[in-house]
């Protein structure tokens, strides 16, 4: 019988230690801490800024001399030589000599036999091989490598923008479902508060019933509550289950089969800043109107990148042959040094489409970010109207959740003692419930209203400074 005894406190033991392993408390500045460590978004966005930076770097390699080397083997249908016939040099001869001598023979046979040939000088032969290695580097072309290397910069500070938006996002999703889960947990509270209560009645119904008290009805009446009760109860579990399964996704838990605990509470602020600084701040800080404003900057680089395309390209050049067969020296000297430009006179209006390309894209960034600041604008009135609206329903549902707890007593009071109907406890105690659901959405939509705000505005870190402190 001990031992039995024994084995049983053990297996509680046993069982309420895994209860405890099986769940994880966790803050909201450690749940943030685990989203920058290992959501799959901020990883993507940190490769976009490699990609970036890479990009840059490839555009400043214009700034550099370009060397390459170059090799090639020759066959050639004939030999590369000179032939010159010998008689444009015996004819002057034979002139000369019969001026001195006009009755000579001898002399003009033997140059009409000379002047009859021709002679071949070679040059190179059939097959030739040429290992070169040949520079340049460009001096000036029109100020496109100052432009490309703007542009390679602001391509950088673009990917960083965009990975300060996907943060802001993934942010304002973490704290949709970290207190999303916290209000799903204090709603299963609020449901389990309720089913007992109205447990507790139906088994006061049974036994005033069985009192001759109150009829069937009541009782039924009492029982149906109860059920209905009990199936809220399940369906607030089964979205607690829910939302937990999409906050250890978020935070890159999904293998762990341990649940999350939230331990900050959701909360709400006395006051709120004045809308103004909000509006100042979203004019300076949004995301949005930065990528746009980076955009309209490479865009203006590339309208003087294509104007750029009007001027001469000038540059240093040199080759050095490492190895010749076939090539004398005299005929192609080994080195060669020199500058040279290159100047494009006409393209087929190629460059004046490019400027106007250039320019209309421009004008449309700039129309944009006209169009964002009004949408942005509107976006703040709307969270901050939210905020207040929460505020105030807090304020209106706190008395009425006093009042409905003293109805809830003095009805279930009265019911006891005979002088309240099964009815009227039943409906004090789901104007409760409802009340208190209501109060905790009120928190729950001011938290997610003041974190969207405070992205909308490119502050999101800002939010743990409104945070009650413990």
């Amino acid at each position: 019988m001990k031992k039995n005894k024994r084995l049983f406190i053990l297996l509680t033991l046993y069982f309420f230690i895994s209860q405890i392993d099986a769940q994880t408390p966790l803050s909201f500045e450690e749940s943030l801490y685990l989203l920058n460590q290992g959501n799959q978004s901020l990883k993507i966005a940190d490769k976009s800024i490699e990609i970036a930076k890479a990009e840059r770097d490839k555009l400043n390699a214009f700034w550099y001399p370009s060397l390459q080397s170059t090799g090639a083997f020759v066959h050639m249908s004939e030999k590369i030589e000179v032939k010159q016939p010998l008689s444009q040099f015996t004819d002057p001869a034979k002139d000369f000599v019969h001026s001195i001598i006009p009755d000579d023979q001898i002399i003009s046979s033997i140059l009409d036999q000379i002047g009859a040939n021709t002679l071949v000088f070679p040059l190179a032969p059939r097959n030739l091989t040429t290992i070169d290695l040949s520079a340049e580097w460009v001096l000036f072309s029109g100020g496109k490598r100052f432009r490309a290397t703007n542009i390679g910069r602001a391509m950088v500070d673009l990917a960083r923008e965009s990975r300060a938006q996907v943060s802001a996002n993934q942010q304002n999703l973490l704290v949709e479902s970290y207190y999303g889960l916290r209000l799903a947990q204090q709603i299963v509270t609020v449901r389990e508060e309720t089913y007992n209560g109205l447990k507790k009645h139906y088994e006061n119904a049974l036994k005033l019933e069985a009192a001759g008290m109150i009829d069937k009805a009541g009782r039924l009446f009492a029982q149906v509550n109860m059920d209905e009760a009990k199936r809220a109860l399940d369906a607030a579990r089964k979205e607690e289950a829910v939302v937990q399964s999409a906050l250890k996704v978020l935070l890159n838990k999904k293998d762990t089969d341990s649940n999350i605990i939230p331990t900050s509470p959701l909360f709400m602020n006395d006051s709120l800043p004045p809308k103004m600084l909000f509006d100042l701040s979203v004019n300076s800080g949004n995301y949005t109107l930065n990528q746009l404003q980076l955009q309209q900057h490479i865009a203006k680089q590339e309208v003087r990148i294509a104007q750029s395309g009007y001027l001469p390209n000038i540059a240093l050049f040199g080759k050095q042959t490492l190895y010749s067969h076939g090539i004398q020296s005299n005929l192609l000297p080994r080195t060669m040094v020199g500058i040279g430009f290159t100047w494009n006179l006409f393209d087929g209006l190629d460059r004046e489409k490019r400027v106007r390309q250039s320019k209309l894209t421009e004008q449309t960034l700039a129309l944009g970010q006209m169009k964002a600041r009004d949408d942005l604008a509107v976006g703040v009135d709307k969270l901050y109207t939210q905020l207040e609206k929460a505020q105030d329903n807090v304020k209106a549902l706190n008395a009425t959740i006093a009042l409905s707890e003293e109805l809830v007593r003095i009805r279930k009071k009265s019911f006891t003692e005979g002088m309240a109907t099964s009815t009227e406890v039943i409906d004090a105690e789901t104007m409760l419930a409802t009340v208190k659901v209501a109060r905790l959405a009120a928190y729950y939509e001011y938290d997610v209203a003041l974190m969207n705000l405070l992205s909308l505005c490119g502050t999101p870190e800002q939010f743990t400074n409104y945070q009650p402190k413990p």
